[in-house]
């Protein structure tokens, strides 16, 4: 029998670093642990804005180690790289990234993984962006809107699930409906990943620099 090639995967708890963890582990991989880089002044995760014992609880529901690179942002390169060395220390052969078509982001992974020695795993490259959301659906995912920008979006998306129909609804508002030019963002709640029910709430919402955001408790 043939050994599984070991992973870590780049994770944000939205959509699409969940569908690549996803095609990963239906490629036949093992996940060895989720990275999840953490901005130490705001005390939350960068871009998804998760605090700490949400992912330990999200952790618990998926049973994967999340490990959480710590950064301000002025180190970040620096942290994810002597990240990868540690776990390429554990076993790892490869890094999983949930990019689709942005080359500019795929060129940093694979500096990144480069400098590290590992090898970048990209199951989501070049796929049409709206096919990715709907082969997440199909899938069985759950993904709720926990941030959006308020220049493409209103506040009323947040919280909502995505669907075939809310797609059709932000197509027809001119929104990218992947959501990949950072009109909005997503925690995924549910789905075929989850060993545990996860355990949230949604808080309040906060308005801040041009963004809404719901805050996940």
């Amino acid at each position: 029998m043939t050994e599984k090639k070991k992973f870590v995967a780049s994770f944000s708890t939205g959509k699409d670093s969940s569908l690549a963890l996803y095609k990963a582990i239906e490629a036949d991989m093992e996940p060895l642990g989720l990275l999840i880089t953490y901005n130490t002044n705001a005390e939350k995760a960068w871009f998804h804005g998760v605090g700490r014992d949400v992912l330990d609880r999200l952790s618990a529901a998926l049973e994967i180690p999340i490990d959480l690179i710590l950064t301000d942002g002025t180190d970040y390169e620096e942290r994810f790289e002597e990240k990868l060395r540690e776990w390429k220390g554990r076993g790892a052969e490869y890094c999983v990234f949930g990019d689709i078509d942005l080359e500019a982001h795929l060129k940093w992974d694979k500096d990144r993984c480069e400098a590290a020695g590992l090898t970048g795993y990209f199951p989501l490259w070049q796929m049409d962006r709206k096919e990715a959301v709907k082969e997440l659906l199909k899938a069985g995912f759950t993904a709720r809107i926990t941030t959006v920008n308020t220049k493409y979006m209103g506040a009323e998306y947040l919280g909502k699930a995505l669907s075939l129909e809310l797609l059709t609804r932000l197509a027809a508002e001119g929104v990218d409906v992947c959501g990949e030019n950072g009109e909005y963002h997503t925690l995924v709640t549910d789905g075929p990943l989850f060993k545990q029910t996860f355990d949230y709430e949604f808080g309040k919402t906060v308005f801040d620099h041009g963004y809404a955001k719901l805050m996940v408790e």
